[in-house]
């Protein structure tokens, strides 16, 4: 028999330190041989990155003890950190590189010795860091990208694709590392080497573009010392998003590209490549198109991968509109056949080994796994990372897949999670609370997955709204291109047309409604509070605050000139920059917020928050400010993220008037 409660005040066997210890998700998929290997989040070790190995036998380890770390920071926001290759001689050799000191390392895991440094440290700057690696066993190299800080500015930067030796030589002499590109352009990924070896391709991009406005395929010739030779653009361009690029085995080269509205894969054959016109740039094929899917993101971190060629021709490929799904296309008929199974969310990463894809997916039941497709047979089975259910799944909250409509009858997706328990109800005529989810990018989307932060509230009594704002991935570039100088007006008009039509409804509570998001949601979550009056209080996380500050010199180099597109030009609309920013519109906000933020983030640095608050002091507005040593652009670590969360419904409790004693109580001041 159901138990009667208020909204909020239901028990739960989800607390907060169950959602921090199933916080974050398997990444960087890859094939050592006959194994499997990824990297694995460790909340309650620092906020580590283990890597994983799944022997041929099913058994899994984790070859690298605490503390190694392996994890890049290119760009800050990292990318592939870690290749492997099984050596004739017997036995896997694997680089990575080590979150501390960002070095590269070689490691025999059979061998019974340490990693060994392969690259030095550097004094300036971040130092010298590396990502997207690939091991060259016949050359005795690995091939990546070189990020190198010239100066203190976090944008005296240069990166190329380089070339470090497997001897060791270059651990204390950074000559020794040969570079493979020159630094014309001010971003690139990872080369990728063409079946007979004579050519390399990799993406390449510049300010103020970011990734999914325009990049360039950019091809040169290998040569057996020295750079790359003939070095050229072939595809892609200033208005055309390419997130991927890759060789099949006949020697074409396939790419993700967005010039027909949606990320499409596209070939270019081996006898076009070798033709040269005034631009260099060669069309491409369609494999698939005209079918209004994703099959490319953004490319946020370096190296992922949405698609991987296989030995048979046939191309593994992660696809769809607002959800994803693994598939295998067939490049002769361009159709797409997909894996039978109930996951509704596939990561940018994807390993080949013979007949088999491996990928990282998730589903509103189950968190991120490790899973197999065998394409000979269609049965698609998770073989690392399996999702366990460390609760009954009765208190797991059923998504609804919703459309609202937004100013212009434009068009917004969303994701709605009512509250749900199941062994408590609420009184018939009470309307449930709900907060608002922006998620964060803002050029990103919030994935259809099981999530214990929302179950955290959701079990209690609280629903979830996660929306998908124009600006989101996902549903074609049309769609994300709403955001364009746009921010701070688009996504939150959509944010709050969701909420509204929420209690207009009767779904929700309209006098307790609450925002909350973190970096570029942070932004929406503090700009809602200084122009809307639809929510009652909002939690703020690691935000921009001061367009005009990080538009200057306080953020990374990566999206130094973000706001160009984001918010138009400085130099043509510096007012812009003032107008929209919640910094100087403090004296607009009446409902309480929690403010969370990490002291050593370099991406949306503490000083932004600070000065907010600042302008906060003696307004009588009630707050809370809580602050994280060792804790950088989002939380890692376990004690972290229960102080957060529990402070979160700390925040809800007081603003909706429940009563919750379970928690510790936030103190704000005013």
């Amino acid at each position: 028999m159901l138990s009667m409660g208020a909204y909020g005040t239901w028990p739960s066997p989800i607390d907060a330190a169950l959602a921090a210890s199933h916080d974050g998700r398997p990444e960087y998929v890859g094939v050592v041989g006959d194994e499997v290997w990824w990297t694995e989040p460790r909340p309650a070790e620092a906020g580590r990155r283990a890597l994983v190995r799944r022997r041929a036998d099913g058994r899994e380890e984790s070859p690298l003890p605490a503390p190694w770390n392996v994890r890049s920071r290119v760009i800050e926001y990292g990318g592939v950190p870690w290749a492997g290759a099984a050596r004739p001689e017997g036995g896997p050799l694997v680089v990575f590189v080590h979150f501390p000191d960002q070095r590269l390392y070689a490691y025999e895991p059979d061998g019974g010795g340490e990693p060994r440094p392969l690259t030095p440290v550097s004094a300036t700057g971040g130092g010298l860091r590396w990502a997207d690696p690939r091991l060259l066993l016949d050359r005795v190299e690995v091939w990546c990208v070189l990020e190198e800080f010239t100066g203190e500015a976090p944008t005296d930067v240069r990166r190329v694709i380089a070339a470090v030796p497997l001897d060791g030589s270059a651990a204390e002499d950074r000559t020794a590392v040969r570079e493979l590109s020159d630094d014309r352009h001010r971003f690139v990924t990872g080369p990728r080497l063409s079946p007979d070896g004579r050519r390399a391709a990799w993406i390449a991009w510049d300010h103020p573009r970011m990734p999914w406005d325009g990049t360039e395929v950019m091809l040169g010739d290998v040569a057996e010392s020295g750079p790359f030779t003939g070095v050229r653009p072939v595809a892609g361009g200033t208005e055309e998003s390419v997130a991927q690029a890759d060789w099949a085995p006949d020697g074409s080269l396939l790419f993700v590209s967005d010039t027909g509205g949606w990320w499409e894969v596209q070939r270019i054959r081996p006898e076009a490549l070798g033709r040269r016109g005034a631009s260099g740039v060669i069309p491409g094929t369609g494999l698939c198109p005209g079918r209004g899917e994703e099959f490319g993101g953004p490319l946020w971190k370096i190296g992922l991968q949405w698609f991987h060629p296989m030995e048979n021709g046939l191309i593994a490929v992660i696809h769809g509109k607002g959800s994803t799904a693994l598939g295998v296309l067939d490049p002769a008929t361009g159709e797409v056949v997909d894996a039978a199974g109930p996951w509704t969310e596939w990561a940018a990463t994807l390993a080949v080994q013979g007949d088999r894809v491996i990928g990282v997916a998730a589903s509103p039941r189950s968190a991120y796994e490790i899973v197999e497709l065998d394409t000979g047979t269609g049965h698609a089975r998770v073989i690392g990372a399996a999702h366990r259910d460390p609760v009954d799944p009765a208190y797991y909250p059923e998504p609804r897949i919703r459309t609202f409509t937004g100013p212009d009858n434009r068009e917004i997706h969303a994701h709605i999670y009512p509250p749900h328990s199941p062994d408590h109800s609420a009184p018939h005529e009470e309307l449930p609370p709900y907060v608002v989810w922006a998620h964060g990018g803002p050029t990103s989307h919030a994935p259809l997955v099981l999530d214990l932060e929302i179950a955290y509230f959701t079990s209690r009594g609280i629903g979830v709204a996660e929306v998908n704002y124009g600006g989101s991935t996902g549903y074609g570039r049309a769609y994300r291109d709403r955001l364009r100088e746009q921010w701070g007006v688009v996504d939150v008009e959509d944010c709050a047309a969701v909420a509204s039509a929420l209690a207009a409804e009767g779904t929700a509570d309209p006098a307790r409604l609450a925002v909350r998001g973190g970096s570029a949601g942070g932004w929406t979550t503090a700009a809602s509070l200084t122009s809307t009056d639809v929510y009652a209080c909002g939690t703020i996380s690691y935000p921009i605050l001061d367009l005009l500050g990080w538009a200057t010199d306080e953020t990374h180099d990566f999206e130094s000139q973000y706001l160009e597109s984001l918010v138009g030009p400085l130099a043509e609309v510096p007012g812009r920059y003032r107008d929209r920013s919640p910094l100087h519109h403090a004296d607009r906000v009446s409902a309480p917020f929690l403010l969370l933020q990490g002291l050593d983030d370099v991406i949306c640095p503490p000083a932004q928050c600070e000065r907010f608050l600042d302008r906060m002091a003696g307004r009588g507005v009630p707050h809370a400010y809580l602050a994280f040593e060792g804790e950088g652009h989002g939380f890692r670590r376990a004690g972290t993220m229960v102080r957060a969360l529990e402070a979160e419904l700390s925040l809800y409790a007081q603003t909706f008037g429940i009563d919750r004693t379970d928690i510790p109580r936030l103190e704000f001041r005013g």
